[in-house]
Formats: structure tokens, sequence, C-alpha cells
């Protein structure tokens, strides 16, 4: 069991080795999300990339280390894309991240995802009412612990209380702020920022946890100078971009 200092320096080694390393991550995300999406990864050090078209999503995934499948935004041409890309992540030994957005609204959305559970995601990042949806029901206990054992991937439960685990070991995460909910993409961008990680830490549990703790941190570092959402949208990037371990000690809330 890690001590809240120990996860704070696990998050801060990941997130400097995403700076120094600059990973690629392609995403297939929301339309609403995708500019957001991309200043996040940006300000971690990660370099994104969004194609879908069918000429180029393999090339693209198979340089490319670590992808995002993100299904907020659920036409023809994100559907068509997301086969060739986890083939070529597949081919390539690529982790990739399923954010199974919305899914509880609609139930071809949630045949779907179940479909891309079943593509071996390293991790899966949801919050209550889409894990319900995904099969998981009530998030209470160790129903989190449980479908990523029977699943072998990692589940990332967000809200209130972040909630990580792959069936051997959990963590419950208690940074954040409120404006977090309150910014279009949010969440998206923290399943980008997921990837980013995978694509430097080879343990997808530490991986995760590392990235939420990050994105957290960052969210209440922005909050304490930005308390409407217009400002807080680009205070959070400011602060993830300037985030070291020092902040990261100070404020990291794990058990």
């Amino acid at each position: 069991m890690h001590a809240p200092v120990e996860f704070a320096d696990i998050a801060a080694d990941v997130l400097e080795r995403v700076k120094r390393r600059a990973p690629r991550v392609h995403c297939i995300t929301n339309t609403v999300a995708q500019a957001y999406t991309a200043n996040i990864l940006l300000a971690a050090g990660a370099v994104p990339s969004m194609t879908i078209s069918p000429e180029e999503i393999a090339a693209f995934v198979g340089g490319a280390d670590a992808l995002l499948v993100n299904l907020g935004t659920f036409d023809a041409e994100r559907r068509a894309a997301i086969a060739p890309a986890l083939d070529a992540a597949a081919q390539g030994g690529k982790p990739w991240v399923l954010d199974p957005v919305f899914i509880e609204r609609s139930p071809a959305r949630a045949r779907f995802a179940h479909n891309l559970v079943g593509r071996a995601p390293a991790v899966v990042r949801l919050n209550l009412h889409e894990f319900a949806a995904l099969g998981g029901g009530d998030a209470t206990g160790d129903a989190a612990a449980r479908f990523a054992s029977q699943h072998d991937t990692v589940v990332a439960l967000t809200g209130a209380t972040d909630v990580v685990s792959d069936g051997a070991r959990s963590a419950n995460i208690a940074n954040g702020d409120a404006l977090m909910g309150l910014v279009t993409g949010m969440g998206c961008a923290g399943s980008a920022l997921i990837a980013a990680a995978l694509a430097v830490e080879r343990d997808r549990y530490l991986a995760a946890v590392a990235a939420l703790v990050g994105l957290g941190v960052a969210g209440e570092i922005a909050a304490a100078d930005a308390r409407a959402p217009g400002r807080f949208a680009g205070s959070i990037i400011d602060a993830l971009h300037e985030l070291d371990r020092a902040r990261l000690r100070a404020r990291t809330r794990v058990s």
C-alpha cells in the first residue's frame, strides 16, 4: 500500500516522463472536446493527433504511443475508424483507453461499448452512470475491482472521489474541484491524459492513478485563482503545465 507522499512521487515521476519523452497520443474523441483535449495533452508535454480519416487512421495509430477511444460523438465516421485503430494498436502493442461517454443514454452506444471491452483496453475511464450501463451495476463496495478483474483492465471511475482499480489494487483519489464538472470535455481530456501516462508507464494502474492525481491537483490549483468556469478552463491548463513534485506532495490525497 502506497502512502499519499508515495503516490505524489509516482505521479510526479510519470508526468515528468511525459514531458521528457513527449509521447504521441491519438484521440478518436468527442467533437466538442477535441480542442480542449489537445490543449490538455500539450500542456502535459504530450503530442496529440485527432484524424478519423479511413485512409490514414491506421498509420496515425501505428505511429502513436497510445490511443484514446471516446464515444462522445457516436457518428458513423468515428465508429468506422475505431476498428482499424484498435487493429493498429494491437499490432503495435500500443495501450488504449476506452471512454464510454453517455452509454447510459443510448442502448446502441452501450452495446458498442460492451464489444469494445472485449478488445482489451488498458484502462476504462468512466463515471458512475456509465459504469452501471457497462454492466458493473452499482459502483459501491468492490464493484470496480470485480469489473477490472473480470475484464483484465483497469477501471478509472471518476466522480467526487475517483476510484482506480486493477482488481488487486485500489486507490481512492480525493483531489479535484467542483469547477471541473462545469467545463465541457474535462472528462474526455482526463482520459487522454491517462493515455499519455500509459505511453510512459508500463504499470497501467499506476499510470491511471498518476494522471488523475495530476489533473485533480491542477484543478485545485486553478480553482484557487479562478472561481468561475470560463477562467478555470484556461487556468487548469496552465496549472497542469506548471505542475511539479512539490505541489503534488503538498496536495495529493490518495487512500
